[in-house]
Protein backbone atom coordinates (compact mmCIF):
# COMPACT_ATOMS: atom_id res chain seq x y z
CA UNK A 1 0.00 0.00 0.00
CA UNK A 2 1.45 3.24 -1.06
CA UNK A 3 1.32 6.67 0.73
CA UNK A 4 -0.88 7.76 -2.20
CA UNK A 5 -3.57 5.35 -1.84
CA UNK A 6 -6.59 6.98 -0.74
CA UNK A 7 -7.41 4.79 2.14
CA UNK A 8 -3.94 5.62 3.77
CA UNK A 9 -4.62 9.09 3.24
CA UNK A 10 -7.87 9.38 4.68
CA UNK A 11 -6.02 7.09 7.90
CA UNK A 12 -3.51 9.87 7.98
CA UNK A 13 -6.09 12.34 7.49
CA UNK A 14 -8.24 10.42 10.74
CA UNK A 15 -4.97 10.45 12.55
CA UNK A 16 -3.89 14.28 12.29
CA UNK A 17 -6.94 15.64 13.41
CA UNK A 18 -7.56 14.68 16.91
CA UNK A 19 -3.77 15.63 17.46
CA UNK A 20 -4.24 18.85 16.04
CA UNK A 21 -7.41 19.24 18.28
CA UNK A 22 -5.43 18.34 21.30
CA UNK A 23 -3.14 20.48 20.67
CA UNK A 24 -4.84 23.37 20.40
CA UNK A 25 -6.68 21.87 23.59
CA UNK A 26 -3.01 22.33 25.84
CA UNK A 27 -2.27 25.28 23.77
CA UNK A 28 -5.12 26.82 24.88
CA UNK A 29 -4.93 25.79 28.58
CA UNK A 30 -1.38 26.90 28.49
CA UNK A 31 -2.06 29.94 27.41
CA UNK A 32 -5.02 31.06 30.24
CA UNK A 33 -2.76 29.26 32.76
CA UNK A 34 -0.25 32.00 31.68
CA UNK A 35 -2.67 34.83 31.17
CA UNK A 36 -4.81 34.43 33.95
CA UNK A 37 -3.31 34.28 37.66
CA UNK A 38 -4.12 30.91 38.15
CA UNK A 39 -1.27 30.17 40.16
CA UNK A 40 -1.94 33.34 42.48
CA UNK A 41 -5.39 31.94 42.98
CA UNK A 42 -3.60 28.63 44.29
CA UNK A 43 -1.26 30.02 45.95
CA UNK A 44 -4.34 32.23 47.97
CA UNK A 45 -6.58 28.68 48.55
CA UNK A 46 -3.60 27.20 50.01
CA UNK A 47 -3.50 30.03 52.54
CA UNK A 48 -7.37 30.08 52.79
CA UNK A 49 -7.92 26.19 53.68
CA UNK A 50 -4.64 26.12 56.33
CA UNK A 51 -7.17 27.96 58.74
CA UNK A 52 -9.65 25.18 57.86
CA UNK A 53 -7.67 22.64 60.02
CA UNK A 54 -8.70 18.94 59.55
CA UNK A 55 -11.50 19.81 56.99
CA UNK A 56 -8.93 21.37 55.32
CA UNK A 57 -7.81 18.18 54.31
CA UNK A 58 -11.15 17.24 52.10
CA UNK A 59 -11.52 20.83 50.59
CA UNK A 60 -7.89 20.44 49.59
CA UNK A 61 -8.45 17.13 47.94
CA UNK A 62 -11.90 18.06 46.28
CA UNK A 63 -9.91 21.29 44.90
CA UNK A 64 -6.86 19.05 44.01
CA UNK A 65 -9.41 16.64 42.05
CA UNK A 66 -11.22 19.18 39.69
CA UNK A 67 -7.34 20.64 38.60
CA UNK A 68 -6.67 17.38 37.81
CA UNK A 69 -10.25 16.63 35.89
CA UNK A 70 -10.34 20.02 34.31
CA UNK A 71 -6.55 20.04 32.46
CA UNK A 72 -5.10 22.54 35.15
CA UNK A 73 -1.59 22.13 36.61
CA UNK A 74 -1.65 21.09 39.93
CA UNK A 75 1.80 20.61 40.81
CA UNK A 76 2.19 24.15 43.06
CA UNK A 77 -0.79 22.03 44.92
CA UNK A 78 1.40 18.64 45.23
CA UNK A 79 4.26 20.69 46.57
CA UNK A 80 2.22 23.04 48.78
CA UNK A 81 0.62 19.80 50.53
CA UNK A 82 3.86 19.26 51.84
CA UNK A 83 4.59 22.83 52.82
CA UNK A 84 0.98 22.74 54.93
CA UNK A 85 0.62 19.80 55.80
CA UNK A 86 3.56 17.70 56.52
CA UNK A 87 4.36 14.47 54.87
CA UNK A 88 2.03 11.87 56.21
CA UNK A 89 -1.22 14.21 55.34
CA UNK A 90 0.22 15.84 53.12
CA UNK A 91 0.82 12.91 51.05
CA UNK A 92 -2.51 11.48 52.10
CA UNK A 93 -4.65 14.49 50.44
CA UNK A 94 -2.48 14.53 46.99
CA UNK A 95 -3.42 10.66 46.62
CA UNK A 96 -6.76 11.16 47.32
CA UNK A 97 -7.40 14.33 44.98
CA UNK A 98 -5.13 12.90 42.46
CA UNK A 99 -7.09 9.31 42.78
CA UNK A 100 -10.93 10.94 42.94
CA UNK A 101 -9.65 12.95 39.71
CA UNK A 102 -8.10 10.20 37.91
CA UNK A 103 -11.18 8.09 38.50
CA UNK A 104 -13.45 11.07 37.37
CA UNK A 105 -11.74 11.55 34.32
CA UNK A 106 -11.87 8.01 33.56
CA UNK A 107 -15.71 7.70 34.48
CA UNK A 108 -16.25 10.54 32.36
CA UNK A 109 -14.99 9.15 29.62
CA UNK A 110 -16.72 6.10 29.70
CA UNK A 111 -20.40 7.95 30.07
CA UNK A 112 -21.07 11.45 28.98
CA UNK A 113 -17.39 12.41 27.41
CA UNK A 114 -17.15 8.96 25.63
CA UNK A 115 -17.92 10.39 22.11
CA UNK A 116 -15.26 13.10 22.54
CA UNK A 117 -12.65 11.23 23.71
CA UNK A 118 -12.68 8.61 21.29
CA UNK A 119 -12.51 11.53 18.60
CA UNK A 120 -9.28 12.79 20.94
CA UNK A 121 -7.15 9.51 20.38
CA UNK A 122 -8.73 8.04 17.96
CA UNK A 123 -5.83 7.17 14.95
CA UNK A 124 -3.21 7.32 18.10
CA UNK A 125 -0.79 4.51 17.38
CA UNK A 126 0.52 4.41 21.02
CA UNK A 127 -2.87 4.53 22.55
CA UNK A 128 -4.25 1.73 20.39
CA UNK A 129 -1.01 -0.09 21.72
CA UNK A 130 -1.64 0.47 24.39
CA UNK A 131 -4.95 -0.79 24.44
CA UNK A 132 -4.07 -3.97 23.30
CA UNK A 133 -1.63 -4.40 26.19
CA UNK A 134 -4.56 -3.78 28.45
CA UNK A 135 -6.44 -6.34 26.98
CA UNK A 136 -3.41 -8.75 27.36
CA UNK A 137 -2.39 -7.45 31.28
CA UNK A 138 -5.14 -5.34 32.44
CA UNK A 139 -4.52 -3.19 35.70
CA UNK A 140 -0.74 -4.41 35.30
CA UNK A 141 -0.17 -1.61 32.27
CA UNK A 142 -2.30 0.81 34.11
CA UNK A 143 0.25 0.80 37.35
CA UNK A 144 3.78 1.10 34.93
CA UNK A 145 2.08 3.91 32.68
CA UNK A 146 1.28 5.38 36.34
CA UNK A 147 4.93 4.54 37.55
CA UNK A 148 6.31 5.89 34.03
CA UNK A 149 5.28 9.55 32.37
CA UNK A 150 4.82 7.53 29.20
CA UNK A 151 1.51 10.00 28.53
CA UNK A 152 0.37 13.14 30.15
CA UNK A 153 -1.21 12.16 33.26
CA UNK A 154 -4.66 14.20 32.33
CA UNK A 155 -4.89 12.88 28.78
CA UNK A 156 -4.40 9.53 29.94
CA UNK A 157 -6.68 9.18 32.44
CA UNK A 158 -9.92 10.06 30.26
CA UNK A 159 -8.17 7.65 28.02
CA UNK A 160 -8.18 4.75 30.20
CA UNK A 161 -11.98 4.98 30.15
CA UNK A 162 -11.72 4.09 26.45
CA UNK A 163 -9.81 0.97 27.77
CA UNK A 164 -11.00 -2.08 28.78
CA UNK A 165 -9.92 -2.25 32.22
CA UNK A 166 -12.41 -2.42 34.79
CA UNK A 167 -13.04 0.63 37.47
CA UNK A 168 -11.77 -0.77 40.55
CA UNK A 169 -8.58 -2.33 39.00
CA UNK A 170 -8.34 1.01 37.50
CA UNK A 171 -8.51 2.98 40.73
CA UNK A 172 -6.24 0.47 43.03
CA UNK A 173 -3.33 0.18 39.86
CA UNK A 174 -3.65 4.26 39.63
CA UNK A 175 -3.61 5.44 43.40
CA UNK A 176 -0.61 2.54 43.86
CA UNK A 177 1.06 3.75 40.98
CA UNK A 178 0.87 7.05 41.90
CA UNK A 179 2.36 6.76 45.18
CA UNK A 180 5.85 7.08 44.78
CA UNK A 181 6.01 10.37 42.66
CA UNK A 182 3.44 11.77 44.99
CA UNK A 183 5.79 11.24 47.85
CA UNK A 184 8.83 12.57 45.92
CA UNK A 185 7.24 15.89 44.65
CA UNK A 186 5.32 16.44 48.38
CA UNK A 187 8.59 15.53 50.10
CA UNK A 188 10.28 18.38 48.01
CA UNK A 189 7.40 21.36 49.11
CA UNK A 190 7.95 19.87 53.13
CA UNK A 191 11.87 19.91 52.61
CA UNK A 192 11.51 23.37 51.29
CA UNK A 193 9.33 24.70 54.19
CA UNK A 194 11.10 23.51 56.65
CA UNK A 195 14.47 25.04 55.35
CA UNK A 196 12.67 28.28 54.39
CA UNK A 197 11.57 28.17 58.18
CA UNK A 198 15.26 28.41 59.09
CA UNK A 199 15.20 25.56 60.91
CA UNK A 200 18.63 23.50 62.50
CA UNK A 201 20.77 23.11 59.68
CA UNK A 202 21.32 19.33 60.11
CA UNK A 203 18.03 18.98 60.31
CA UNK A 204 17.49 20.85 56.92
CA UNK A 205 20.65 19.37 55.55
CA UNK A 206 18.90 15.58 56.00
CA UNK A 207 15.80 16.58 54.74
CA UNK A 208 17.15 18.23 51.29
CA UNK A 209 19.37 15.21 50.83
CA UNK A 210 16.29 12.73 51.59
CA UNK A 211 14.14 15.02 48.61
CA UNK A 212 16.98 14.47 46.69
CA UNK A 213 17.43 10.48 47.02
CA UNK A 214 13.08 10.38 46.53
CA UNK A 215 13.68 11.79 43.08
CA UNK A 216 16.70 9.99 42.29
CA UNK A 217 14.54 6.90 43.08
CA UNK A 218 11.01 7.80 41.52
CA UNK A 219 13.55 8.28 38.41
CA UNK A 220 14.99 4.87 38.36
CA UNK A 221 11.65 3.56 38.89
CA UNK A 222 9.84 5.80 35.93
CA UNK A 223 12.72 4.25 33.67
CA UNK A 224 12.19 0.74 34.97
CA UNK A 225 8.57 0.78 34.23
CA UNK A 226 8.87 3.01 30.69
CA UNK A 227 11.44 -0.20 29.74
CA UNK A 228 8.67 -3.14 30.90
CA UNK A 229 6.18 -1.34 28.89
CA UNK A 230 7.94 -0.94 26.02
CA UNK A 231 8.63 -5.01 26.45
CA UNK A 232 4.56 -4.47 26.75
CA UNK A 233 4.60 -3.17 23.26
CA UNK A 234 2.83 -0.16 24.09
CA UNK A 235 5.61 1.79 22.44
CA UNK A 236 6.22 -0.10 19.66
CA UNK A 237 4.19 1.37 16.50
CA UNK A 238 1.83 -0.71 15.13
CA UNK A 239 0.12 -1.80 11.77
CA UNK A 240 -3.30 0.00 10.55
Amino acid sequence: MTKTDPAALAERRSRVGPAIGLVVLIAGLATAFSVLPIGSWLASFQTWVRALGPAGWVVYALVYAACVTLFVPASILTLGAGALYGLGVGVGVVLAGATLGATTSFLLARTLLRERVEHMTRGNIRFRALDRAIAKEGAKIVFLVRLAPVFPFTYINYAFGLTGVATTPYVVASLVGMAPATFAYVYIGYAAAHAASGSAGARTVVQVVGAVAAIVVTIVVARIATRAIREAGVEEPVDA
